[in-house]
């Protein structure tokens, strides 16, 4: 086996891809353009959607790249030996070309071969899916990993669960995946299947076969064109081949996890290790534009932030010690010309982590006072009643769990610091109360984001259409308006509702509201077609096209036109024609943060209603 950096592990696998004619493609943002169905980028395939249903991607049939992404669902398991919440993404795709067939050889030879990874084929097992009443048993894909000299007792077959990619909304495509690990173990395999609990397997790589389509019914009908999606993790396969325990070993995180360890006066292993994958992680967050506050992005970039503060705290690294910058100025030299945005973006970077880290220790103050006066109210109650508080040990009252939550939730105060507070003040804490708060709000909080990123362009319905270019007109509109000044900064769009966000430092008045909205309604009754073309960057930018013209753009961009009215590049999926869209009428206009103004809208016949309403 093949001992290689993870720069060297980069640029092989898009040198294999290249090789076999895929378009090298950037990696999108971490924030998902027009927040399609998730608040951060988490795997390959998110900005492709488009193109997996069926739109023409203006670099071809065949791609591959390094996403970046993020995956905090698994926050509570950073600190053991695989689990990170960036991660970089090594995918490759193919838009209604190869199958099966060619995706399973390629990802054999690129692991296997000596010009490549080098990896004993007895150190790999495989998983194929199993198959239930929507999709029939993969034979097709063991016969495959078969007839390559993997050996039968190294493949599995499992259910949806484990091998099935699910769209990321609600419809979209999907279909069966068979699954690539590494044994970093020796003896014989379980008869089950890979066990990566007990640590001796790590996923490394899984190829996505979408074959099908799920509809708004919960069934699933055959896509007309199938698809291969990919995705390897760098951390992990760096893990594999530089034969290190955990992924924090790698030359992607080693020197600044030991930076973390010589700043650290105490051990504690788990904390070393969530510091510094959360500082990582905040980085590259901020080179991509999100600032911390108490909504969508930017409250997973807060919380990264002030768990990191809390962890580093555990270590007991002396307080003058800026800890947030001595690692992240580590990993600038560890993404160094790999990222271009993060040097650009590099005081930016320190200053919002300062600040952002200034803010928590006010936080926990606050929250450190009002748990002091609630203990006092408490203790003042229980004196007056004549006995304990709730239910608990006579000796010790104990706190309301709905309390432990509120200083957890309203005031970011640690759950074991509310414990070390009530333990010098004769409390315990009603922990499986606060369980119970914790996890229905958790619920709440899956519903909320389902209900509010569930639309977006990867649910293709008529109405997410019409209100995607909507937002092309709105864009177009609002400088027209406003001036250049204006820059679209995100979008959500749901069957229901368009949301537009756009920089712009005050309030739009009535009368710069009824002039976007009439503009708007024009360019919709003059029926104007809305077609695309391929260009390259220069082309686009002489033709005057919209677009934040970055890294995130291949050599080739679409550029959607409405008409003579409007030019931006975007990938889609569009309306045919503006007359489409019916109506346009702005709900309402409101800041969204510093500098940022977001507008929400109505197309088609819930414009149609309102505006009648005020006739």
């Amino acid at each position: 086996m093949t001992s290689l950096s993870a720069k060297d592990i980069r640029q092989k696998y898009l040198d294999f891809f290249k090789e076999r004619g895929h378009a090298i493609i950037a990696s999108a943002s971490l924030v998902p353009e027009n927040d399609p169905s998730v608040l951060f980028t988490t795997a390959g395939m998110h900005p492709l959607v488009p193109y997996l249903m069926g739109e023409a991607h203006p670099d071809g049939k065949r791609l591959a790249n390094v996403q970046k992404c993020v995956r905090t669902q698994d926050i509570e398991e950073v600190g053991d030996d695989t689990h990170d919440t960036f991660f970089e993404m090594l995918g490759n795709w193919s838009l209604g070309d190869y199958f099966k067939e060619e995706s399973i050889r390629w990802s054999f030879e690129f692991l296997t071969s000596p010009a490549y990874l080098n990896i004993p084929i007895e150190k790999l097992a495989v998983t194929v899916f199993a198959g239930d009443n929507d999709a029939p048993r993969d034979e097709e894909s063991a016969s495959i990993w078969k007839s390559l000299g993997v050996p039968e007792s190294h493949i599995f077959y499992l259910g949806k669960e484990d091998n099935w990619w699910g769209p990321p909304g609600k419809t979209g495509p999907c279909g069966p995946d068979t699954e690539i690990f590494y044994d970093r173990g020796n003896g014989p395999l379980n008869g089950d299947g890979p066990d990566t609990e007990a640590g001796r397997f790590v996923e490394i790589w899984n190829n996505v076969f979408m074959q099908y389509e799920k509809l708004d019914d919960g069934s699933f009908k055959p896509l007309a064109q199938k698809n291969v999606d990919t995705g390897m993790g760098l951390e992990r396969i760096a893990m594999a081949l530089q034969g290190r325990t955990h992924i924090f070993e790698t030359d992607l995180f080693a020197d600044a996890y030991n930076k973390v360890k010589e700043l650290a006066l105490v051990e504690d292993e788990e904390a070393v290790r969530v510091v510094t994958d959360h500082l990582r992680t905040a980085m590259f967050m901020l080179g991509d534009g999100v600032r911390p506050s108490n909504v969508d992005q930017g409250y997973i970039l807060r919380r990264l932030i002030r768990r990191a503060v809390r962890f580093a705290a555990k270590l007991q690294i002396p307080e003058e010690v800026n800890v947030s910058k001595e690692v992240v100025e580590v990993f600038f030299g560890v993404y160094e010309g790999v990222y271009p945005e993060l040097e650009q973006h590099r005081e930016v970077i320190l200053e919002e982590l300062r600040k952002e880290e200034e803010k928590f220790e006010k936080t926990l103050d606050n929250g450190l006072r009002h748990l002091k006066k609630e203990i006092e109210k408490l203790q003042q109650h229980a004196q007056t009643a004549g006995s304990d508080l709730i239910a608990g040990s006579a000796k010790q009252p104990t706190l309301p769990g709905d309390l432990v939550f509120d200083l957890y939730q309203t005031y970011g105060f640690p759950l074991e610091l509310t414990f070390e507070e009530a333990e010098k003040m004769g409390f315990g804490v009603n922990e499986e109360e606060f369980q119970q708060n914790v996890e229905q709000h958790q619920s709440k909080s899956r519903e909320g984001a389902a209900q509010k990123f569930a639309g977006g362009l990867s649910e293709d319905t008529p109405e997410t259409r019409m209100g995607h270019t909507a937002t092309h007109l709105l864009h177009k509109v609002l400088r027209d308006v406003l001036g250049d000044h204006v820059e679209q900064k995100g979008s959500n769009i749901t069957p229901e509702r368009v949301r537009f966000d756009f920089s712009h430092p005050d309030k739009m008045t009535p009368e710069q509201i009824a002039e976007v909205e009439r503009i708007i309604n024009d360019v919709i009754e003059r029926d104007l077609p809305v077609t695309w073309e391929t260009l390259s960057l220069e082309e686009a930018r002489a033709k005057g096209a919209l677009g934040l013209f970055e890294d995130k753009y291949g050599d080739q961009v679409k550029v959607y036109s409405v008409g003579d009215f409007s030019v931006e590049v975007c990938g889609g999926p569009h309306v045919e024609n503006t007359s489409e869209i019916g109506a346009f009428v702005i709900s309402k206009e409101q800041a969204s943060s510093a500098g940022i103004r977001r507008i929400k809208a109505y197309v088609g016949e819930k414009a149609k209603e309102v505006l009648a309403s005020r006739s």
